[in-house]
């Protein structure tokens, strides 16, 4: 077969193609290219015919691409990626502009953050509003995808992982993060508790009663992980789905928690608790901005990210 001809190749197709290739799915990617899912369809087959080789093939419930459209994958994206950042308008004026953008993130995160988004807004997009909705998961990656926030910020180990270990292989990542900054936890608990006087033992800490901060109500996290590689446990008698309230609580209880080291300060209530170096070593918190692809170089978009970045930096500036 002749080579396809540059000339005459319709440049919509490398689109959809992308577009396809990213989301393993002909529905969703119609979908976040505005067109019906016959329209996807004939493109891919008319770029078929125009390279000879049939790029996508059916595999379960989705589609898997050839060998060729995997080779042929990273040179479209990129060029795509340059084209539509030289051609894409620049005129998104914060200082004019209403938007309203949904951050999800925990009350924790949003402690450090939103007084920083605050003053940018108040200084340089007065018209443009903040949704903050509570975090309810450690995988926002639904919620991005239904357009239900515009941004998620949190400790996504799990996703962030596998998001690496798709790409790796060469599967879909219509995802995008950021790390903003790392965190590390402590153990909290009321001021005049009796394990108040320090330093806090192994057994001590997994001898106690404890609180734990959890979206999904599951008495098991990081902090259990850390402790199972130990042959260790703890007794969790109590979740909350927010840190404020963790924090309420074990000042007024016997209970233990574990909280970001920079947040008990947040609390308001810091005078009445004690903080104390966890008695095991715990997997680096970061703290990242996730993101759907579609979204990456929409200029609005852009400065969303932006803000919360140098939120960040404001929040931890020494």
């Amino acid at each position: 077969m002749a080579p396809p001809n540059f000339r005459t190749l319709d440049l919509n197709l490398l689109r959809v193609f992308d577009e396809v290739l990213a989301e393993r799915s002909l529905t969703r990617a119609a979908r976040n290219l505005s067109l019906t899912q016959p329209a996807v369809s004939n493109a891919i087959q008319r770029l078929r015919d125009a390279l000879g080789d049939e790029l996508v093939q059916r595999s379960g419930q989705g589609i898997e691409p050839t060998p060729r459209a995997m080779a042929l994958w990273p040179a479209v994206r990129e060029a795509l990626r340059q084209l539509q950042a030289s051609l894409a308008p620049s005129n998104f004026d914060p200082l004019s502009a209403d938007n309203t953008f949904v951050l999800a993130m925990a009350d924790a995160t949003a402690a450090m953050l939103v007084p920083g988004l605050v003053d940018i807004l108040e200084e340089e997009a007065p018209g443009i509003s903040l949704r903050v909705v509570p975090l309810t998961t450690r995988d926002p990656r639904r919620l991005l995808d239904d357009e239900t926030a515009d941004l998620a910020v949190g400790f996504f180990p799990a996703v962030l992982a596998d998001l690496t270990a798709r790409a790796q292989v060469g599967k879909a990542v219509p995802f995008e993060h950021q790390r903003l900054y790392d965190s590390e936890y402590v153990c909290v608990m009321r001021r005049d508790h009796p394990l108040a006087g320090g330093p806090l033992t192994l057994n001590q800490f997994c001898a106690a009663r404890h609180l734990l901060v959890s979206f999904s109500g599951r008495p098991y996290g990081f902090i259990d992980e850390s402790l199972a590689l130990l042959k260790r446990e703890r007794r969790v008698v109590l979740t909350v789905n927010q840190f404020f309230t963790a924090g309420r609580v074990v000042a007024n209880s016997n209970l233990l928690t574990v909280l970001p080291r920079h947040f008990v300060e947040a609390t308001g209530i810091a005078e009445q608790l004690v903080h104390q170096e966890l008695p095991f070593d715990v997997a680096a918190v970061h703290v990242a901005a996730l993101w759907h692809r579609r979204t990456d170089l929409q200029s609005h978009h852009q400065w969303l990210r932006q803000a919360v970045v140098r939120a960040a930096e404001q929040a931890f500036a020494p």
